[in-house]
């Protein structure tokens, strides 16, 4: 009987919740049409789509009282929220942007091509443990600068960023501020108001939610250019019609997540035991960000000696699904920008790959993994 095999690759992407695939089909079972419709049917999913927005703005702590309410923007996800963040929110005349080292490509990729058009794009140094140096930071910001872009917490090592030190440190001169947040909503306690950016991006998949939407969230009064042109919804700061069903259902991913800390709590004791095992597997290990905040479910281990690559295809065949890094650049045998951004030696760039958990993820599930990747180490030792 062929194994069933045990998802630890989270940060890729989550199974939906079924709750919230039973939200979604309830919602596409209701008949609701494009939201700018002006008669009752448009009406109606209108008032639908805006009490979704306001419940997921209530979750992540954002204004929606009183005139000065923060804006949700819904995007095809992530990535398009971090795009339009990072061209919407700077000046057409090139200036200075800041970026982190450490940030997904869709954030890099995007100041490598501001870089391309004029723009003095300068990166963040990142310490060894993961963390950005602030100090340097210091040194990069100045009255000129158009935007900041730093990641709350990293895709590969988990490790949760100072972005409300960054965010203080910017109003005072008045800089714009942005924060790719889809990993840690739904996984830590994401308070937008507090955290003081301007912009936060998120996505629906990255918590038990669909694939395909995401969001945006501006805070009140802050101005964004389009980067998509042909219609006037959402106050044609991202036109197209809105989609009412992916909007609801995201909604009730992050309220499930929310609901669920005690889980959280569990699954970071679960990480703390496959952390301990994976040294005992091999003394050799070495955990990334281990003696900083993390997020509680991601796991970067280096097996120094070993191939990434081969590490990942004999766990698969295992019946393991473990990652090397980033999805966005799966199929890729580049090493990690983030591990290489962190200043870690060769070997254990080299030998690094992402265990990264659900709240699906079971104890059983876990121990099960360890002795497939246990045999999978020796066997490659």
């Amino acid at each position: 009987m062929k194994r069933q095999p045990i998802y630890l690759d989270n940060n890729a992407t989550t199974r939906i919740d079924r709750q919230v695939a039973e939200t979604l089909s309830h919602a596409w079972s209701q008949g609701y049409v494009n939201p700018s419709s002006q008669h009752a049917l448009g009406r109606r999913s209108r008032a639908a789509l805006e009490t979704a927005k306001e419940d997921l703005l209530k979750g992540i702590g954002a204004q929606t009282q009183g005139f000065a309410s923060d804006e949700l923007l819904l995007t095809s996800g992530g990535t398009e929220s971090n795009n339009l963040a990072i061209f919407g929110l700077v000046k057409p005349q090139p200036g200075k942007v800041i970026v982190s080292s450490i940030e997904h490509p869709s954030v890099s990729a995007a100041a490598d091509l501001l870089r391309m058009r004029g723009y003095d794009v300068q990166a963040i140094r990142v310490q060894q443990n993961g963390l950005v140096d602030l100090d340097h930071f210091r040194q990069l910001l100045s009255p000129d600068t158009q935007l900041v872009s730093m990641m709350l917490a990293n895709n590969e090592t988990g490790v949760l960023q100072p972005v409300a030190e960054m965010a203080a440190m910017c109003r005072e001169i008045e800089v714009k501020t942005h924060t790719d947040a889809v990993q840690a909503v739904g996984k830590s306690d994401v308070q937008f108001r507090e955290l003081g950016v301007d912009a936060l991006t998120l996505t629906a998949h990255k918590m038990h939610g669909p694939r395909g939407v995401g969001g945006l969230v501006l805070r009140h009064g802050v101005q964004i250019s389009p980067q998509l042109h042909g219609g006037g919804q959402q106050l044609a700061k991202r036109p197209g019609t809105e989609p009412v069903e992916l909007g609801i259902a995201m909604t009730e991913a992050l309220r499930l997540s929310l609901a669920a800390k005690a889980d959280y709590a569990e699954i970071a004791q679960l990480r703390a035991e496959m952390e301990a095992s994976l040294r005992e597997i091999d003394p050799t290990a070495v955990i990334h960000g281990a003696d900083v905040a993390r997020l509680p479910h991601t796991i970067s281990v280096s097996f120094p000696g070993i191939d990434r690559q081969a590490l990942v295809m004999a766990v698969d065949l295992a019946g393991v699904c473990i990652s090397t890094g980033s999805a966005c650049a799966s199929g890729s045998s580049e090493r990690s920008p983030v591990l290489i951004a962190m200043g870690l030696e060769n070997d254990q760039i080299e030998s690094a790959v992402r265990i990264s958990l659900g709240r699906d993820t079971t104890g059983d599930e876990a121990r099960e993994a360890l002795s497939r990747i246990s045999k999978c180490v020796n066997n490659l030792r």
